[in-house]
């Protein structure tokens, strides 16, 4: 049984990744035969990443009015993926005897022309014996045992039986990629945290390093003929001053990490959140990049960009 926190949400990252395979077998006859035959058959469902839920389903012909079934099964466990699932049939290696089939209209027609032939006169010295009769071509086919509509409905409910247990299993695998996947989402969170705080550190001296700036730039404008009014220049400094501040986007980097951890921490199909969030770090990264005055920043904001885009790839497989 799965657990579930406080807000409803499975306590798990899933993976969009997994494999699943599950064999069965039953005994069915086809409607033109009474005795029951051995039959085994094979689920097979592969699931890699997709924005949504692409269920592809290959059946044998007489199946595929099981599909609607199938994918009701597969979207209460599913959220997100593209999937692949194959079912096929064959006869246990036991039932593998070719069936003799009789073409019996063929038959009695050869045998009235033998009756036709005396009625002439036409008279072999001695009757045809069976083996001859049975060689001629047409008489006697020899035909694999295959499933008809009898056998279909026979193995329903067992072989759908076994594709709840191969969708258990894609969950269950799935879901120890989602623990893999999870730990190393974390690990690049981490290092984006680690980056954000470095930036704000960085950022403290900011202010000083533009001040000693605006002053050699000021000691220009003032020597400038005719000087520039004293207002004007009040003006350009508030507004340099709060370009360069960058309090703001590694607060807001912060505050995206922790909502990523939360995430994380909820579990359930969270990968669009995940990757909203992720946007919003990027955007947060660039305009810090926009903004530093000095090459420590700068460094660290190409790297902060660097390792978002390396959390992007590894979210993009988040269910």
């Amino acid at each position: 049984m799965r657990e579930f926190s406080e807000r409803g949400s499975i306590l798990s990252v899933m993976s969009m990744t997994g494999f699943a395979r599950v064999d069965g077998s039953a005994e069915a006859a086809p409607a033109a035969d009474a005795t029951p035959i051995p039959w085994t058959w094979s689920w097979e469902i592969r699931s890699v990443n997709s924005k949504g839920l692409d269920l592809r389903c290959r059946l044998p012909a007489l199946v595929e009015g099981w599909e609607s079934k199938i994918r009701d099964r597969a979207q209460r466990r599913l959220a997100r993926g593209s999937v692949n699932l194959t079912w096929t049939l064959e006869q246990a290696d036991r039932a593998k005897t070719p069936q003799i089939v009789v073409n019996e209209a063929f038959l009695t027609e050869i045998l009235g022309l033998q009756e036709r032939l005396e009625a002439k006169g036409l008279v072999y010295p001695t009757a045809p014996s069976l083996d001859r009769v049975l060689a001629i071509k047409g008489v006697i086919e020899v035909v694999e045992r295959t499933a008809d509509a009898a056998v279909i409905e026979a193995l329903e409910k067992p072989a759908l039986g076994d594709l709840e247990r191969a969708l258990d299993e894609l969950v269950e695998a799935r879901g120890r990629e989602g623990t893999k996947l999870k730990a190393m989402v974390e690990t690049h969170l981490d290092e984006i945290a680690d980056l954000t705080t470095q930036a704000s550190a960085v950022a403290e001296s900011q202010p000083a390093a533009l001040r000693a700036r605006l002053q050699e730039q000021l000691a220009v404008l003032l020597e400038a003929a005719p000087p520039v009014p004293e207002e004007r220049l009040v003006q350009e400094l508030a507004l340099l001053a709060t370009k360069a501040d960058v309090r703001e986007e590694t607060d807001r980097l912060a505050a995206h990490v922790a909502a990523c951890r939360e995430l994380l921490g909820d579990g359930g199909s969270i990968g669009r959140k995940l990757d909203f969030l992720c946007q919003e770090l990027n955007r947060e990264a660039n305009t810090l990049c926009s903004k530093a005055i000095d090459l420590t920043l700068t460094g660290i904001g190409v790297e902060l960009k660097t390792r978002i885009e390396r959390f992007r790839e590894q979210i993009q497989n988040v269910e």
